[in-house]
C-alpha cells in the first residue's frame, strides 16, 4: 500500500511544512513529492482540516494555509542543518552585499531553533567548509535584494548604468528576472530607453532609485525570454 511507503504521520507533517513554504500548492505537486496518488493527498488534506489546520482550497488552483497561521518550526535533521551551513558558506563568497547579509541573517534565525547538540556541530562545520573563488570576499554590488523586491511588486526603477563599453546612461526599467552566469548576476528588464528587453550586469548599476510607478506584468515566462532573446545569439 502507498501508506507503507512513507508513514502517514511523517507525510502529514511534511505537508504542513510545504503548505507553509509556498503561497499555493497543487495536489499533483504534493502527490509527486511524496510518491502517492492524488487521492491520497485529498485524504491527507481532509485529515489536516479535521485536526484544525486552516487550509484554504482554491478551486482549480490548489491549497494554501490561512494567512497569519503558523505552526512552531519543525526540528531539522542533521543532514538538513549541515546543508544550510554549507549554503551559508557558499553565499558568503557571493559578490552582492545585500544577498550575503540577508542569507546570513536568515540562517542565524534558523540556527536559533536547532537542537542544542546540533548547534555545536553547526559551529564546527562552519569552520570546516571552504569554497574557493572570490577569496578576498570582494563585494561589487548591493542591489540584489532591492531588485528582487521590484520584480515581485512590478515597480519601475531609474538606474544609472555603466556598461562594459564604459558608457554611462540613465534608464527607466521594468525589472523582469534575475539570473547568474560566470559568477555575475544579470538583471533582465524591459528598458524604456531602448523599448525592448535588455540584460544588465547588476554590478554595473551605479545607482538605483525606485519610482512611484508600477507597470503591467509582462506576459512572458523566463523560458520564453531565453528562447526569444538568447537561444539564437
Amino acid at each position: 500500500m502507498e501508506e507503507d511507503d512513507k508513514p502517514r504521520l511523517s507525510r502529514l507533517t511534511a505537508l504542513i511544512t510545504q503548505l507553509q513554504s509556498k503561497r499555493i500548492v497543487t495536489a499533483k505537486y504534493l502527490a509527486e513529492r511524496h510518491n502517492v496518488s492524488v487521492r491520497t493527498i485529498y485524504r491527507d488534506i481532509r485529515a489536516l482540516e479535521k485536526s484544525g489546520i486552516p487550509i484554504i482550497t482554491e478551486e482549480g488552483k490548489g491549497y494554501s494555509i490561512m494567512e497569519g497561521y503558523h505552526l512552531p518550526p519543525v526540528l531539522f535533521t542533521e543532514d538538513e542543518a549541515n546543508a544550510l551551513i554549507t549554503m551559508e558558506q557558499l553565499v558568503i563568497k557571493n559578490k552582492d552585499q545585500s544577498l550575503v547579509e540577508n542569507v546570513s541573517g536568515a540562517i542565524e534565525k534558523i540556527k536559533a531553533i536547532l537542537r542544542y547538540s546540533q548547534k555545536g556541530n553547526a559551529d564546527l562545520l562552519t569552520d570546516r567548509v571552504y569554497f574557493g573563488g572570490n577569496n578576498n570576499e570582494e563585494k561589487t554590488s548591493d542591489n540584489l535584494m532591492q531588485l528582487q523586491s521590484a520584480i515581485i511588486h512590478f515597480q519601475v526603477l531609474k538606474i544609472e548604468y555603466h556598461s562594459s563599453e564604459k558608457k554611462r546612461t540613465t534608464r527607466d526599467i521594468e525589472p523582469f528576472a534575475i539570473y547568474s552566469i560566470n559568477g555575475n548576476f544579470l538583471l533582465i528588464a524591459f528598458c524604456r530607453l531602448r523599448n525592448d528587453f535588455r540584460a544588465f550586469r547588476i554590478d554595473f548599476i551605479e545607482s538605483l532609485v525606485p519610482q512611484n510607478e508600477t507597470f503591467t506584468p509582462h506576459d512572458m515566462t523566463l523560458k520564453e525570454y531565453f528562447e526569444k532573446y538568447v537561444k539564437n545569439q
